[in-house]
């Protein structure tokens, strides 16, 4: 084999195109189409669907790097878990990030509410995706990962990801040995991917956990979700996986956020049971074990007061939330910049140390090889020199300016650093860190996007999903697995890398 990924003909790239839409489609690797693909007005019932863009072949990826990615996920879902009830680490990240960010405020006054009428459930599910990209300064030397981001709100894209592994795989038994550069059967490193039923177990576990029901009704779990949700075939994976097992079964309902109190209510009595009744079966009503959050991680999720009456509504309640208040705070860039800034008191081990004691020195070691520099934007040491970097035309190119946000588009990049920050007030720069840009190795790669094929360099970002269950009254971790993994790959040209958000695609790996 020579070059990989290879360059296709016309021909092959006409051929592999039907064949990699086919399959897709066949096998639920689809999105909702997009409005530049099919008007609204065109399919008013929402009953079409569209393949999910996708490269052609699985992208190269240095083993020692997936490896690397792989082996701290167990303790990166320690480490949150123990931050998610630091509550004393938490307000103190909160004040640091100051008021400007109103939506870190309100979801910390969520927290206070509830505090001061007391919670009634202790545990706590974190559906965990922590994002790297490969980093290799020079060609000579030894590539790392480094973190990008620790999601610990909707982390997306786990019934894709399982999806596109097996199409690739499709590729590398039926087509690929056809190619005039043949790629032979058996060439290729495709590791196993257990996304789905690593997800699905996740949540599955934590309806275990939350026991028989304590009042009349059956138990369920609730995916909470935004209205008009393109993703919906993500979701419905892994809805699909906890619904296989005929013991424990498990009822799932979609429930759009904008419908919480519309639809559900707290029992009455001291247990604050959430009760839901589905609109489409009246007479019927569960007992909400397990509040699965794909929604709810950003301010557009809150557009007035009473949504966030209803977010504070199912935080009070029974069910076991993924996440809780505190775990979605606990993912924001602030705890990961403070964790890894390389000036301060608080990045050396000691911290990691604090946080992770089930862990030894060497895996508290290998979790902090994946941080990048990264830097706050206060009035510290480390954060003075940080406005420095970021108002200087030359040395921001280095870098990247991120708010406390989830989800693609939210981040300044490079030259745009400076100029952005004068159009905000300098009380508003705590709300951000700085963090120094990764360099990835080059790769190149075919993309299928919307019927059409994109050739060239591509950036490849890494995401390594854990489930962790854990209880916060006892501080015990009830449950902790790596599950599965997530390969989104960009044009080299593009800033952003969210597939939802249109700026990236499904990829796998090939391990080199």
């Amino acid at each position: 084999m020579a070059v990989f990924p290879p360059s296709v003909t016309h021909s092959e790239g006409e051929r592999l195109t039907e064949v990699v839409k086919d399959w897709a489609s066949a096998n639920g690797l689809v999105v909702r189409p997009p409005p530049v693909v099919v008007a609204a007005e065109a399919d008013p019932q929402g009953i079409l669907a569209t393949p999910v863009p996708v490269t052609l072949f699985p992208s190269p990826f240095p083993k020692v790097c997936f490896d690397q990615g792989i082996s701290v996920q167990r303790a990166y879902n320690e480490l949150y878990a123990a931050i998610s009830q630091d509550e004393g680490f938490l307000a103190q990240t909160v004040k640091e990030i100051g008021d400007s960010d109103d939506f870190i405020t309100e979801l910390w006054k969520v927290h206070l509410r509830v505090k001061t009428e007391g919670y009634v459930q202790h545990k706590s599910l974190g559906l965990f995706r922590s994002d790297y990209m490969v980093h290799q300064d020079r060609p000579d030397s030894q590539p790392s990962v480094k973190q990008v981001e620790f999601n610990t709100i909707a982390s997306s894209f786990g019934g894709l990801s399982a999806q596109t592994c097996l199409l690739h795989k499709y590729l590398a038994s039926t087509e690929y040995t056809l190619l005039e550069s043949e790629i032979p059967h058996g060439k290729l490193d495709l590791p196993p991917n257990s996304s789905v039923a690593g997800l699905a177990g996740g949540i599955r576990q934590a309806f275990i956990e939350y026991g028989a029901p304590t009042t009349s009704y059956p138990k369920c779990v609730i995916f909470l979700v935004q209205g008009g949700e393109r993703n919906i075939f993500d979701q419905k994976h892994l809805e699909f996986e906890l619904q296989k097992s005929a013991e424990p079964r498990v009822p799932v309902f979609r429930l759009p956020y904008a419908e919480i109190l519309q639809h559900t209510r707290i029992a009455n009595g001291s247990g604050r049971q959430l009760l839901y009744n589905p609109p489409t079966y009246p007479a019927r009503t569960f007992e909400v074990a397990v509040i699965y959050m794909r929604s709810g991680y950003g301010p557009s999720d809150y557009p007035d007061q009473s949504a966030w009456e209803a977010r504070y509504h199912l935080e009070r309640s029974a069910a076991i939330k993924c996440p809780s208040v505190l775990t979605q705070v606990a993912g924001t860039k602030k705890v990961q910049q403070i964790l890894a800034t390389p000036e301060t008191p608080t990045s050396d081990s000691s911290i990691l140390a604090k946080f992770l004691k089930q862990q030894d020195a060497k895996s508290t070691a290998n979790l902090a090889a994946t941080f990048t520099n990264i830097y706050p934007l206060d009035n510290s040491e480390a954060g003075l020199k940080a406005r420095q970097i970021a108002q200087d035309p030359e040395l921001c190119k280095k870098y990247v300016l991120k708010p406390q946000r989830e989800g693609g588009g939210n981040n300044i990049y490079r030259s745009a650093i400076p100029d952005f920050l004068k159009t905000i007030p300098e009380a508003h720069y705590t709300s951000y860190i700085l963090m120094e840009l990764i360099t990835p190795p080059p790769v190149t790669n075919t993309i299928l996007r919307n019927g059409k094929l994109e050739h060239g360099g591509v950036i490849c970002e890494l995401g390594i999903y854990g489930t962790c269950l854990w209880d916060g009254k006892t501080g015990s971790v009830l449950y902790n697995e790596q599950a599965g993994y997530l390969l989104r790959t960009k044009g080299d040209k593009s800033e952003e890398g969210g597939v939802a958000a249109g700026f990236g695609c499904m990829d796998s790996c090939s391990l080199v």
